[in-house]
């Protein structure tokens, strides 16, 4: 089939399922296992201390995107890491039953783990590659939606099957069914994109020797400091989740602890449903809602109403927080409305980094670095959010996160645009650049 059969065919043919099958290795390994490792006898101290480790790669991927853009497409890597997950879960499903599952099974989720952090660099770099700049606006939302229903369908569907196996054939043996249906849908869509993912482009760099590898590996590393105005930009990226990074890990134990401790007293199971039936919905829709407002007014003009749509629910925690409403219908309302406006708004940051980062000759390996940059402004203000909620209450640290959404405001009223929206503004814009690297 000619490429340019398949550049013509509806980004709606790969995006959603290339999407869910970068979201599905990763659920898998990070919380899925958990599940299935304390069904299968192993202590809380292990699953805890392995499970974090084996999911390091998703962390250090920004270490060798520059080596992948030496080598092959983009799509060989794609398929390639999804043909390996498929076969990382196809064999971890046949060590359960051995006496001493637990150190196979590990090394095997770490093979998984380093093919699905491979396969994330890739994808992006397909999207980035094949999409002009506004179907990357109007399909981003598209990415973020079907990487979230891999997390609906995994922790949900797939721990429910595990659950209702256990009673009929086992634990051991639902596991595996579980594990193994898994790793035939990896190699299935393997197959699928095999024919119908876009190339992505051949190689953007070259090296023949370890040596030129690791000079070209450094050059890329350069480059993307040298990109115009990259200082405002690794400050925008940082600090448009920080507020979010302040808030995630204690916004559950607020919705848990008791009225008297400043807490809305939900239980487990009410947490459950708001959060993973009408939060996913909610989430679902704004990304896709999203994706077409930036589309619309362009990510100039729609940058800073995407900014303040993705900050107003720390406005509707701290009410939460200073009213303790009783009526579960409001909490549900409240937390519903966080959901979407996360997904209508986080579209901004994932496409700004795409479209004013990422640019130029190293595109993939460049979305990798700012990628990683957000992670690392949801990291940091989340370790320090344990120690100021226990020195100020609830009350008051909704308060504190209200502060933390400022500086993101300040900086994006006056950030400037490196690559304009239109495409031949951007082609000449990316061709300025290169001349100047």
């Amino acid at each position: 089939m000619k490429p340019e059969t398949i550049r013509r065919r509806s980004p709606l043919s790969w995006v959603p399922t290339v999407y869910f099958a970068m979201g599905l290795p990763f659920i898998l390994v990070n919380m899925v296992s958990t599940l299935m490792f304390r069904g299968l006898g192993i202590d809380d101290a292990r699953i805890a201390l392995w499970t974090s480790l084996i999911i390091l790669p998703w962390s250090l991927k920004p270490i060798w995107s520059p080596l992948m853009e030496m080598f092959r497409t983009k799509k060989f890597w794609v398929v390639s890491t999804q043909l390996i997950s498929g076969l990382g879960l196809a064999l971890t499903a046949l060590t359960l039953p051995l006496p001493d599952f637990f150190p196979y099974a590990v090394a095997l989720m770490g093979v998984i783990a380093f093919s699905g952090a491979t396969h994330d660099i890739a994808t992006d770099g397909v999207y980035i590659t094949e999409l002009s700049k506004d179907q990357q606006a109007r399909f981003i939302g598209w990415q973020g939606a079907f990487y979230n229903i891999a997390k609906v369908f995994a922790m949900g569907g797939l721990v429910y099957l595990a659950g209702a196996l256990k009673e009929r054939v086992g634990i051991v043996e639902a596991w595996m069914i579980v594990m193994a249906l898994c790793g035939a849908l990896l190699f299935l869509l393997g197959i699928y994109h095999l024919r119908m993912l876009p190339s992505g482009g051949e190689a953007t760099a070259h090296a023949g020797s370890v040596g030129e590898a690791l000079r070209e590996t450094g050059a890329i590393f350069r480059g993307f400091f040298r990109k115009r105005y990259i200082g405002i930009y690794i400050a925008f990226i940082v600090f448009y989740r920080f507020a979010e990074g302040l808030v995630i890990k204690i916004v559950p134990l607020f919705l848990n602890a008791p009225l008297d401790n400043q807490g809305l007293g939900l239980t487990e199971q009410q947490i459950g449903l708001y959060y993973g039936t009408f939060g996913v919905i909610a989430f679902v829709v704004g990304s896709i809602l999203g994706g077409y407002f930036i589309a619309w007014l362009k990510l100039r003009r729609a940058l800073f109403p995407l900014i303040t749509i993705f900050n107003i629910p720390f406005v509707v925690y701290a009410l939460l927080a200073w009213f303790q409403p009783a009526s579960p219908l409001l909490i549900c309302g409240g937390i519903v409305f966080e959901y979407f406006s996360y997904g209508f708004g986080f579209v901004g940051l994932t496409l700004f980094i795409m479209q004013q980062v990422a640019p130029g000759p190293h595109k993939m390996a460049h979305y990798a670095f700012g990628s990683s940059l957000a992670n690392l402004g949801v990291m940091l203000p989340g370790m320090a959010s344990g120690w100021l909620c226990d020195q100020v209450g609830y009350h008051r640290f909704f308060l504190w996160a209200l502060m933390a959404t400022i500086p993101i405001f300040l900086i994006a009223w006056r950030i400037p645009f490196a690559h304009p929206d239109t495409e031949e503004g951007a082609a000449q814009a990316v061709e300025k650049e290169l001349t100047d690297e």
